[in-house]
């Protein structure tokens, strides 16, 4: 009996290849949601009440997905089914979502547009759950950091893409960027398009071209059977194994590791959401109303430029992650997300100071390390210490301290801008500075 054989960079790279489109996607939707909810009619203050959708969902889609996952075994395998369905339904939302004016005859845009941001998380969560518990069951201990770091390279690299593209295609290819009141501009809707086919390439891609071992397989490695062995409670606890009452009795039985990091994922958390809520309103506001002219054509302008920064701090994101296996291994996985986390936090409150739209660029250098540290080092730390049969559960269970605090945010975040903040949403980015650095605070330190 031995540990899992090491996997080549190509085998750990096809396996994670769909998470390129996955992100190509979210970045899309993370970059022109809040332009499009506004286009057909949604407040400032309450955008952070439509993007509740995403942690929403989350929370119930992930451990359920994780639970079943971890119980299924056809000639698709463990993982592969559940990542093929997300894609195709998320596929389907991303061709949908900018055209919600067209179905007007059922409902108002705004309501129409809201929901398919609900279904397209929901999609989404169904397809990354896998992909995620993925990395546990086919690498070995030695590897996962390398594993999840591949993850976040193709991820940036995605996220690049999904970012930049309604910009070059206005840039590049003269795609209208600008559009009449009510009506979403054409280079979002062409990117939503591309976005949606390279998604489902993509993930077909990891689909065909990986190889999972089966549950008895995976019995059979020392290093799986070490883990099994720490966490024989969860394995015999009374609750049934089958069914959904065992995630509860999960729940309680989760590694003391998961709860120290659930501290880290909050704070952190709660920042992104902040973030991706408020940087173009609040960008538009502090850098781009400060010139004359029309604000409608200002604002589409800023929200152009706003899907330009998050490309650069996706990108990166991607090269930072090609750097996190060896900082970790010198420093310790705890040491280096803390100063991936601190070095965040204080790129977001610089954007509070600054009124150059081209000086934008540099702190969202530090906010790409901070998202590359963030996709990566959590899941490295906890993978080490989940009993293999439950690996799928669990990485949906994590989930919970992701979505928490962005319900949280959802719920108080517009009525903190409002009423706190006068509705000056460069506040909210502030605010997300401030939780980065708390969450860089609570990361346990260990060495592992």
């Amino acid at each position: 009996m031995g540990n899992k054989p090491e996997l080549s960079i190509s085998q750990v790279i096809n396996m994670s290849f769909g998470f390129l489109g996955i992100q190509m996607g979210f970045a899309l939707q993370n970059g022109n949601a809040s332009r499009i909810l506004q286009t057909f009619g949604a407040d400032v203050e309450h955008l952070s009440l439509f993007w509740l959708a995403a942690p929403i969902t989350g929370m119930i889609v992930q451990p359920i997905i994780g639970h079943y996952s971890d119980r299924t075994w056809n000639r698709l395998g463990r993982r592969r089914p559940y990542i093929l369905v997300g894609a195709l339904l998320t596929t389907l939302t991303l061709f949908l979502m900018p055209n919600a004016a067209l179905l007007t005859t059922l409902l108002a845009p705004l309501w129409i547009g809201a929901g398919l941001l609900m279904f397209m998380d929901a999609s989404i969560n169904v397809t990354m759950e896998p992909f995620r518990a993925l990395i546990g069951d086919n690498l070995p201990s030695s590897q996962r950091s390398l594993g999840f770091s591949v993850q976040t390279f193709l991820i940036g690299i995605g996220a690049v893409l999904g970012s930049l593209l309604p910009f070059m295609l206005t840039k590049y290819f003269h795609v209208a960027g600008t559009s009449e009141a009510g009506q979403v501009p054409s280079n979002v809707i062409y990117s939503f398009y591309v976005g949606g086919f390279v998604l489902l390439l993509t993930v077909l891609w990891s689909v065909f071209k990986t190889k999972e071992y089966s549950p008895t397989e995976l019995q059979t490695f020392s290093d799986a059977v070490a883990i099994e062995q720490d966490a024989v409670a969860i394995e015999q606890d009374a609750a049934p194994k089958f069914g959904l009452r065992s995630i509860f009795s999960d729940i309680g039985k989760m590694p003391v590791i998961m709860r120290k990091l659930g501290w880290v994922q909050f704070f952190s958390w709660f920042a992104l959401f902040m973030m991706w809520v408020y940087t173009t309103p609040a960008i538009a506001d502090s850098v781009f109303y400060l010139r004359e002219g029309n604000r409608q054509d200002l604002y589409m302008e800023a929200a152009n430029w706003v899907g330009v920064l998050f490309g650069i701090y996706n990108g990166v994101s991607a090269l930072y992650a090609l750097f996190i296996p060896r900082i970790a291994k010198h420093f310790g996985r705890g040491k280096t997300h803390a100063l991936g986390l601190s070095i965040g936090g204080l790129s977001l409150i610089s954007l509070f100071l600054i009124k150059d739209a081209n000086l934008l660029i540099l702190p969202m250098i530090g906010i790409g390390i901070a998202w590359g540290s963030i996709l990566a080092m959590p899941y490295a730390i906890l993978s080490d210490h989940l009993p293999t049969g439950k690996m799928g559960v669990y990485m949906g269970l994590f989930n919970f301290f992701i979505t928490l605090p962005q319900i949280v945010c959802g719920f108080f975040g517009g009525m903190i801008i409002k009423y706190f903040f006068h509705s000056q949403s460069i506040y909210g980015l502030l605010l997300a500075g401030i939780f980065m650095l708390l969450a860089a605070f609570f990361v346990p330190k260990n060495k592992n």
